[in-house]
């Protein structure tokens, strides 16, 4: 009986989390998605470095709403395993003058309702060749301090 109470109560906090999750991204702005994250929070994804803690991931946020500044997230389904919590959407935004979207999954491992880690998991060859073919976005690259960093996440960085 305990066993089934932390499991009714992990999906909970799961559904928590995506609300709020969800909540964060419909507001274009890095401090609401910091606001998810724990201290320590380590945050993998492709085209970007790594980053651990929140000051770091607050700069990653940032950059990248210098580059897409109404950057949003549509939530289509999630699911809570034993261990992570899996949040499965749709990023789109403007770049270089046209819409831009791309899907993507995060896995999260939670601690006390914040996310202590992060992987995201997305395709980044499609997204790249579309920045790259729309040259009006080029000056808003370059500002925004974004340096890609190519390949997918790696468990080991960070």
């Amino acid at each position: 009986m305990a066993t089934q109470q932390r499991d009714v109560a992990a999906v909970a906090d799961a559904a928590d989390f995506v609300q709020r999750f969800t909540s964060a991204w419909s507001r274009c702005d890095p401090d609401a998605l910091v606001a998810l994250l724990d201290d320590d929070v380590v945050l993998i994804q492709p085209m970007m470095a790594s980053s651990r803690g929140r000051s770091a991931a607050r700069v990653a946020f940032a950059r990248l709403f210098d580059l897409i500044p109404d950057l949003r997230a549509t939530v289509h389904r999630w699911g809570a395993a034993e261990d992570a919590l899996f949040i499965e959407f749709t990023l789109a935004g403007t770049f270089g003058g046209s819409e831009l979207s791309w899907p993507a999954v995060d896995r999260f491992v939670l601690r006390d309702g914040l996310a202590l880690r992060r992987v995201s998991y997305f395709d980044p060859l499609p997204l790249a060749l579309k920045m790259l073919t729309r040259p009006r976005g080029w000056g808003r690259l370059i500002r925004s301090g974004f340096r890609p960093a190519f390949g997918g996440p790696r468990s080991d960085a960070a």
